[in-house]
């Protein structure tokens, strides 16, 4: 078992108050405009959060988000009614390369591709684990497969990472990147249509120390907070789907007799 699992063992249930408590807008899907057909096939490069905005613009529409007082109000979400019903009826998901998004007055050229993928690849690891168990991992849109969009924004160059802040072996980065004021922003979509059928908003402030120097940060002590941050994250989405799949009464016959995801 994974080490965010035991980490986040006593969150159970939590992404289900996140997500299905707070229904909110009207029920009718919509279509991003630049996730309808195809997973991308190479990772995205590092973007800047435009001057003057709260979002970055990788959701396309924050409209129907709606604060989640029961988490103190830090998290924006979004679950379609017909959530619940509609995620029964996928059997696979694709996890596309998360994007990063830097803050507006952060020199993007700092971050080099390095830095890059050690966030992004850490996350989107983190997101499989979590997920696959439930819906087998593709890396192709079809029918009855999900879509899982993810993008780290608000990232921030940090300083040089010292010889005694990470061990040889684990590749310190030439400079720490930052990720205590960051936000997540997710959602799930039907992977041929684009319709949404959930979406969050995370916008925790880790604060101070939440800091990436080196490319196997997680297993560097000095890098904990981070580590821990990226499998809190991937982990909501799995309380989510977990809590999605809770099936009762004929509904539970029905899929005892054909297919369930958790075995």
């Amino acid at each position: 078992m994974s080490s965010y699992r035991s980490v986040w063992k006593t969150a159970q249930g939590w992404l289900a108050v996140m997500f299905l408590t707070t229904i909110v807008g009207c029920s009718t899907a919509e279509k991003p405009a630049d996730t309808a057909t195809s997973a991308p096939s190479a990772p995205p490069s590092v973007k800047k959060i435009p001057p003057g905005q709260q979002f970055s613009g990788f959701l396309k529409n924050y409209e129907q988000l709606k604060p989640n007082e029961k988490l103190g109000g830090n998290a924006l979400t979004y679950a379609g009614t017909e959530a619940r019903k509609n995620l029964r009826s996928y059997f696979a998901i694709v996890v596309d390369p998360i994007e990063v998004y830097v803050a507006t007055d952060t020199d993007a050229s700092k971050v080099d591709e390095d830095a890059r993928a050690t966030l992004t690849n850490y996350f989107h690891h983190a997101l499989l684990e979590a997920v696959s168990d439930a819906f087998p991992p593709v890396d192709k849109p079809g029918p009855l497969t999900l879509r899982l969009r993810a993008a780290l924004v608000g990232v921030d160059v940090g300083g040089q990472v010292a010889a005694a802040d990470a061990p040889a072996d684990a590749q310190p980065l030439k400079q720490a990147m930052n990720i205590g004021k960051v936000q997540v922003e997710m959602e799930l979509v039907d992977s041929m249509t684009g319709e949404r059928i959930a979406a969050m908003v995370d916008r925790s402030n880790l604060g101070a120390g939440a800091e990436v120097g080196a490319k196997e940060f997680s297993r560097v002590e000095k890098f904990a907070a981070a580590r821990d941050a990226f499998d809190e994250w991937a982990s909501r989405i799995r309380e989510f789907l977990d809590s999605a799949h809770e099936l009762t009464g004929a509904d539970a016959d029905r899929a005892d007799k054909s297919y369930q995801p958790y075995q």
